[in-house]
């Protein structure tokens, strides 16, 4: 029997390269937003905890430390909630890319979404879900083409 988790990477990014061209303006846009980086990586470990992304954590756990994020902040991000270390914006944040990760289960409840509203102007808070939206869609790409963790080196520079 074949481990489906070490399996050999299918690189759907050569074979389907406007695909992956599509996906990195996406990527590009939302990072040129309005959104905080700190935040922006919060954003994307999360839901890649939520989905298991190995590639993923890998790749923004690595930015985040690389950005000045604190080893705190990142490995007590899994309990957020009982966490006094994120500010009411990330709460926020963090609680609409639970939803969002898992809308099928509950769909966005609306005291999630009216609070993310509240923490964000129009613009910011469009700039999140579409940052949200992007993070799942690479956590399925990744977890899909079995795309190896541990291997990643970032080039963010710090920001704190």
């Amino acid at each position: 029997m074949t481990d489906s988790h070490h399996r050999e990477r299918f690189d759907i990014y050569k074979v389907f390269p406007a695909g992956y061209k599509a996906m990195l303006a996406l990527e590009e846009a939302c990072q040129a937003g309005p959104i905080d980086p700190f935040l922006f990586e919060l954003v994307k470990m999360r839901a890649s905890q939520i989905n298991g992304c190995a590639f993923c954590l890998d790749m923004h756990y690595k930015d985040a430390r690389a950005m000045g994020e604190t080893e705190e902040r990142l490995y007590m991000l899994n309990a957020w909630q009982e966490s006094t270390l994120y500010t009411r914006e990330e709460r926020a944040a963090l609680a609409l890319t639970e939803a969002v990760t898992v809308i099928s289960e509950n769909h966005v409840p609306a005291e999630v979404e009216d609070e993310a509203r509240a923490c964000f102007d129009d613009e910011t808070y469009a700039n999140l879900l579409f940052s949200i939206v992007v993070i799942n869609s690479w956590n399925r790409l990744s977890i899909s083409t079995h795309a190896p963790a541990g291997f990643y080196k970032s080039d963010r520079s710090p920001l704190r």
